[in-house]
């Protein structure tokens, strides 16, 4: 069970005991018996709740999807393998060739290269566009036009979506409004109640928060999307693993005091990096220079989440000795775990991107993510101090 907010509620009956586990059970089977055909029916008729095969279905998966409705305001989420997997669920579950969709020009770069190569290869038109700007998105829309999808906060750039203006657009044209939440999480920014029809997840960062699981997360407002989704995700084989279903619940139990915690160092992370010799740029939503400084306050109410970008000056060679100086923090295509995580683009995530495209971005070679984890927070400045010591003379 879960309350109005997603916390959890724990009464799981034993057969023939008057306790119950206080944690949910794992449940690894692959295959569920019924006794008999009619009472089969009734399961795949919906006349009865059970399961048959743990692809269509399983108690953890159903768990992890009861929590994050109740975190996202929904109902009837679907939990996939991956975060891509909740992405493809989305993009090819409900496109068609011949359709066309507008994405962010700043997504994840997964998310970019299924937009320029695997849809396109489907019969799926794909363009990009400013999610900033809704003047650029309107823009890019064509008759066949059927989907907008965007980041709140954009992956790895930080800047901020016009959440308002492109739902207004969408309710105008008729269009699926497609939210990716990842980063903001729904403690910090709940996109249903700012107009979007999908919300996407992936539970491997943040809400899950420990680096030992791959999940992802779909819901729309149309029960009617939810179970296209569904069907798709079945059929195509992105069901997630009980173990990893398991260890997500695990991880959501904290993932409000961790979410705090790591929010407050990163706002303390962005300010002390910006007073840093060596250091071009720094990326932080509440910032007062951050490019969308006022629609970040307008759009998450004083939550600038965990994650800090910034611009080394020296590029790969300062990149480099960066990252040996960084003692104790993990260098790692990865973001949401207890501990902080450094990330460069340009050689992992946005590496598919040629040098011209990353640098439209602002990707340049010495630019770095970084995830704020647990550590204290005193402790984590004196490290980072020291690592962009350690890469100005590099510079």
């Amino acid at each position: 069970m879960r309350n109005a907010r997603g916390s959890l509620m724990r009464p799981f009956p034993l057969p023939g005991s008057a306790s119950h586990p206080v944690t949910t059970p794992l449940s690894p089977s692959v295959v569920y018996a019924s006794e008999t055909p009619d009472a089969l029916d009734d399961q795949y008729e919906g006349r009865v709740h059970g399961y048959t095969y743990s692809r269509e279905g399983h108690p953890n998966a159903d768990v992890v999807a009861a929590t994050l409705d109740a975190l996202e305001g929904a109902e009837g989420g679907v939990v996939t393998g991956s975060g891509m997997g909740a992405v493809s669920a989305v993009l090819l579950g409900l496109l068609k060739s011949g359709d066309h969709v507008i994405g962010g020009n700043q997504l994840y770069g997964r998310s970019l290269r299924m937009m320029k190569e695997d849809l396109p290869r489907l019969g799926i038109a794909t363009s990009l566009a400013d999610p900033g700007d809704v003047a650029a998105v309107r823009a890019a829309l064509r008759p066949e036009t059927r989907m907008v999808l965007v980041e709140v906060v954009s992956n790895p750039t930080l800047r901020v979506a016009d959440i308002a203006g492109l739902a207004a657009l969408c309710r105008e044209r008729g269009l699926l409004f497609v939210v990716d939440n990842t980063f903001t999480t729904p403690r910090g920014f709940r996109p249903f109640e700012h107009g979007a029809d999908i919300v996407i997840h992936s539970i491997t960062k943040l809400l899950a928060g420990h680096s030992d699981v791959m999940l992802g997360y779909a819901v729309a407002r149309d029960p009617a999307l939810n179970d296209r989704l569904r069907v798709f995700s079945v059929t195509t084989g992105l069901t997630p693993s009980p173990f990893d279903c398991w260890l997500a619940e695990r991880g959501m139990l904290t993932f409000p005091l961790r979410f705090d915690r790591a929010q407050a160092s990163a706002a303390q992370l962005a300010d002390h990096l910006a007073g840093l010799p060596g250091v071009a740029r720094v990326i932080y939503p509440l910032r007062a220079d951050h490019p969308d400084a006022a629609r970040a306050q307008a759009l998450l109410g004083g939550q600038g989440c965990n994650m800090v970008s910034f611009e080394l000056k020296g590029g790969r060679q300062a990149a480099n000795a960066f990252t040996r100086a960084a003692e104790g923090l993990s260098f790692a295509p990865t973001l949401g775990d207890v501990g902080t995580t450094l990330s460069h683009p340009a050689s992992s995530s946005h590496r598919a991107l040629t040098p011209e495209d990353r640098a439209a971005l602002g990707l340049s070679e010495g630019f770095f993510r970084v995830s704020v984890g647990l550590e204290e927070p005193a402790a984590l400045l004196d490290v980072f101090t020291g690592a962009v010591a350690a890469a100005v003379p590099a510079a």
